[in-house]
């Protein structure tokens, strides 16, 4: 196979594995039911001037599965640790007990987990639309290689193949999360 054809497939595949990483990020963010770390990695800290991961300035717990707990490195921080879960819009209530953030995570009602399955399918079809997009950059520039159509068409083969292979795992991934979502 030409060497510039075999780069391309590389790259094409690492760019279908970012949008497969993406998804799996967003996923994260998207809680089902149960309390997890996770539901807090997008709030960001005040810390000293400077906006910062809370995991960083802090020590995030799920005592159990309808509690998070947010212990600050720091005694100063608990205010600004509180200020920053209400400002991430979670949807979350935090309380301060002098020590720790306490956050209860309320039970989904069957109207919210619609809307997260929804919000799921969303997060889904925007990483298919990535992987269609890959497939579209490369078979462009395959068309603008100096390769035989044999090979040209035998790479657009090969690109299909992946898409169909990424399109498969992304929905595999939507229906694991889903009955995640969906599970009471």
């Amino acid at each position: 196979m030409n060497e510039e054809i075999k780069f391309l497939l590389d790259a094409t595949k690492e760019s279908m594995d970012g949008a497969i990483t993406h998804l799996e990020k967003a996923f994260m963010k998207i809680r089902a039911g149960k309390a997890s770390p996770a539901m807090l990695s997008s709030v960001m800290v005040d810390y000293y001037g400077s906006p910062t991961p809370l995991s960083q300035v802090a020590n995030v717990n799920t005592p159990d599965g309808r509690t998070i707990s947010v212990q600050p490195w720091e005694k100063n921080m608990l205010q600004e640790i509180e200020k920053a879960i209400m400002n991430a819009n979670l949807g979350f209530n935090p309380m301060n007990n002098g020590d720790f953030v306490i956050i209860n995570v309320p039970p989904l009602t069957e109207e919210r987990r619609r809307e997260l399955a929804k919000q799921a399918k969303a997060e889904a079809e925007d990483a298919k639309v990535s992987i269609r997009t890959a497939r579209q950059d490369a078979n462009k520039e395959i068309r603008d290689l100096d390769a035989s159509e044999d090979l040209q068409k035998n790479a657009e083969v090969d690109i299909q193949e992946l898409t169909d292979k990424y399109t498969k795992k992304i929905d595999a991934f939507l229906v694991v999360k889903e009955a995640e979502i969906m599970k009471i």
